[in-house]
């Protein structure tokens, strides 16, 4: 789902200066009544006419060990995502693979995700299955 315009923005709230009613407007611009008070609501209460940042503002929870994280893949590039969140917990932050995954695919970092058949039966393959 997009914002809508700051065009779109801009146009309600000059409707709504004209003295437009929101349900009139909402009809107009082919927008929710809702959404007409919300954007009448955040000029009044903040003097903002821009929406809300969508996406991109949150900070992983480990950004701050990327530099741990890639030592620690330098030293044992085979090191799976079970043992890297092992690591991660033993700093004081509990995570998933799956929550794991996203910030090492950002940091360009990649995991084997299957081994093959004559991989399988190493014994130190076979031990990280059931870490």
């Amino acid at each position: 789902m997009h914002a809508y315009s700051q065009d779109l923005r801009d146009r309600v709230l000059r409707a709504l200066e004209r003295g437009d009613r929101p349900s009139d407007i909402a009809r107009r611009f082919e927008v929710s009544r809702v959404w007409v008070y919300d954007v009448r609501n955040r000029f009044r209460d903040r003097g903002k006419r821009c929406g809300y940042q969508i996406g991109g503002h949150c900070l992983s929870s480990i950004a701050h060990l990327e530099a741990n994280i890639r030592a620690w893949i330098q030293v044992e590039p085979d090191l799976s995502l079970a043992r890297l969140c092992r690591r991660v917990a033993r700093q004081g932050i509990r995570i998933k693979a799956a929550a794991l995954w996203h910030p090492l695919d950002k940091w360009k970092l990649s995991f084997k995700k299957t081994l093959h058949a004559s991989e399988q039966e190493r014994p130190d393959a076979q031990l990280a299955r059931h870490e």
